[in-house]
């Protein structure tokens, strides 16, 4: 069968129900249904019994994951064995410290709703939820499961970036590095992990302390990551060879991004280097779709932050002092963003 050529719908039918394909795939992490997986495939008739999933509705969401490419399938729909895909193997399981599904258990509890507001938020520049009072860290820090399950969103959204970071900058010159905003502490050891001469210190408010100093101990590098606590607005940064910022600047309004940009030179030596890993919108502003979507999302969460250009990163750290800057493509929509002192 051939198609008309011409003008062809399926690009705007494809993204204005793309939400069909993106809460399915919330709903199978919610489910828990890759970690059960991992032990090996298994029938739709005993997933329908573990999931507890409605006898009707069975084949069509095992099926529906199947064609999306989140499951194998060996036989007929339902009877035959489903198992996870290479990549649900690896970023699905929960048992794993390779899971990524903190990001999409956050999207599914919080972000799916919130966007839900993007028109009225276009019209007001206001936040939605905890942000419109200004309040979103607040409040958020303030509840410790919900900043667990934050700092695991975090976590899932930055580790395939901290990976590639991790393996490409050259280390070499440097002797110490402070991850501001280190959450959980999850830069700060795969930099332990992977260059053994490096001082690492996770700086965070004292709130994520005991989350992250538990994720070092588990990691058994309690004597190579320090994990401080201080607030980057209220006091000087700790001083290292490289200050790195993951997904920090595009929370804050310009002038908070300026004043977090001064802290970080203030903080570093001569030759150092502040490193911002974020989704780097490109100059033109014409192919980085996730980082404008991801500058959106800002609006939603917070209200003033915003995502931006390596352009705009090279003036602002220029004025603050930096002598150039370069951005790095590290994985997927994410950029190393470098000045140097």
């Amino acid at each position: 069968m051939t198609h008309a050529s011409g003008p062809n719908p399926s690009k705007i039918l494809q993204i204005g129900t793309g939400f069909f394909a993106t809460k399915t795939l919330l709903t199978a992490v919610e489910l828990g249904l890759f970690t059960r997986l991992a032990s090996g495939p298994k029938t739709g008739k005993a997933l329908e019994q573990e999931l507890e999933l409605h006898p009707r509705v069975t084949a069509d969401f095992l099926d529906a994951l199947v064609a999306l490419g989140f499951l194998t399938r060996e036989g007929a729909s339902l009877t035959g064995s489903y198992g996870n895909t290479e990549e649900t193997a690896i970023f699905l399981d929960r048992t794993k410290p390779s899971y990524i599904g903190g990001i999409l258990e956050h999207a599914n509890h919080r972000l799916y709703k919130n966007w839900g507001s993007l028109t009225d938020s276009l019209r007001t520049g206001e936040a939605v939820g905890e942000g419109k009072s200004g309040s979103f860290f607040a409040e958020l820090y303030a509840d410790s499961s919900r900043l667990e399950e934050f700092l695991r969103a975090m976590t899932g959204v930055q580790m395939g970036a901290f990976m590639a970071f991790s393996a490409t900058f050259d280390f070499a010159p440097y002797k110490s590095v402070c991850d501001v905003g280190g959450a959980g502490g999850t830069l700060s050891i795969l930099l332990a992990q992977a260059h053994p001469h490096l001082a690492l210190t996770s700086f965070d408010l004292p709130q994520v302390l005991p989350i992250a100093t538990r994720n070092v101990k588990q990691a058994g590098l309690s004597e190579r990551v320090a994990t401080v606590t201080g607030d980057f607005f209220a006091g000087p940064l700790p001083k290292a060879d490289v200050i790195v910022m993951g997904n920090i600047l595009h929370d804050w309004n310009l002038e908070k991004k300026q004043h977090l940009i001064r802290a970080a030179y203030d903080a570093l030596p001569s030759g150092g280097a502040l490193i911002a890993i974020e989704n780097v919108i490109d100059d033109d502003r014409r192919l980085n779709a996730f980082g404008l979507l991801m500058s959106l999302n800002m609006l939603i969460e917070v209200g003033d932050g915003f995502d931006y250009t390596g352009a705009d990163f090279a003036g602002w750290t220029k004025a603050a002092g930096f002598k150039k800057t370069t951005v790095v493509p590290l994985a997927g929509p994410t950029s190393a963003a470098i000045a140097y002192k």
